[in-house]
């Protein structure tokens, strides 16, 4: 990521910390509330801009640089052995979800059949891995970068393949909390990585909404999990009948 996108990206992250929107940001520049979206956008935004926005955040510009070299530093994956470790352990397990997701310590405490110790010491040994800092007042500082994933095919990412999948999507999906939308179509390489473009923004817009709710009290928030896939594929309910390029039947 250039220096630029991640300024932006820290000062959209600033933005949201402090429930403002791009209406608010229009307001402050005299522009149009698309002109600013554009603005964002297409991150061509004037070092005089960004210091106006930053006044009105009641930040310094040398604070914004300073949170997003903080931002570069943090840890964006675990290597396959720290992820063996935590799947190894089920109750380490639970703790690092909890904290990934901005859990504090009295939280996953009166949540979970976890006593203080154990909640400590699990919490101690995260902090060996490096996902957080464990501070006085059992203060929870996490070191994970906003785009922290796990590792695609890796033994946490298999663990949900394996034990979750089944239990997620055995429902009807009809309560007011819920929905599932499954698409089917035809679409090209190019076509494909643009949609794939799109699952990505999504994300993203899951995880910026995440932390623009965090400062609502636990009962207020509820685990909620959204599932984006795409592939190449054809279910083999039809296997019987398919046919090879340009209409030739399948060799057997």
């Amino acid at each position: 990521m250039s220096q630029t996108s991640a300024l932006i990206d820290t000062l959209k992250r600033q933005l949201r910390s402090q429930g403002k929107t791009y209406a608010d940001v229009a307001l402050w520049l005299g522009l149009s509330e698309a002109s600013v979206k554009r603005l964002f956008a297409e991150q061509h935004i004037t070092l005089e801009r960004l210091e106006r926005i930053c006044d009105q955040l009641n930040l310094e510009f040398a604070e914004l640089v300073q949170s997003m070299q903080e931002e570069e530093h943090r840890l964006q994956e675990l290597t396959q052995a720290q992820e063996q470790s935590i799947v190894d352990d089920r109750e380490l397990f639970l703790v690092a979800v909890c904290v990934i997701n901005g859990y504090r310590f009295d939280e996953i405490h009166h949540q979970y059949q976890l006593s203080e110790a154990q909640c400590t010491r699990q919490l101690l040994a995260l902090e060996r891995l490096k996902l957080i800092d464990l501070l006085p007042g059992n203060r929870i500082r996490r070191r994970v970068a906003a785009n922290f994933r796990w590792r695609p095919g890796g033994p946490i990412q298999r663990f949900f393949q394996q034990y979750i999948a089944t239990e997620f999507f055995h429902s009807r999906f009809e309560s007011d909390s819920e929905k599932l939308i499954v698409l089917n179509g035809l679409l090209s390489h190019a076509g494909n990585a643009e949609w794939q473009q799109t699952m990505q923004r999504l994300a993203k817009e899951f995880h910026a909404l995440c932390e623009r709710e965090s400062g609502l009290p636990i009962h207020q928030r509820f685990g909620t999990t959204s599932v984006l896939a795409v592939r190449q594929w054809q279910s083999t309910l039809f296997k019987e009948f398919a046919r090879g390029p340009y209409g030739q039947k399948k060799s057997v």
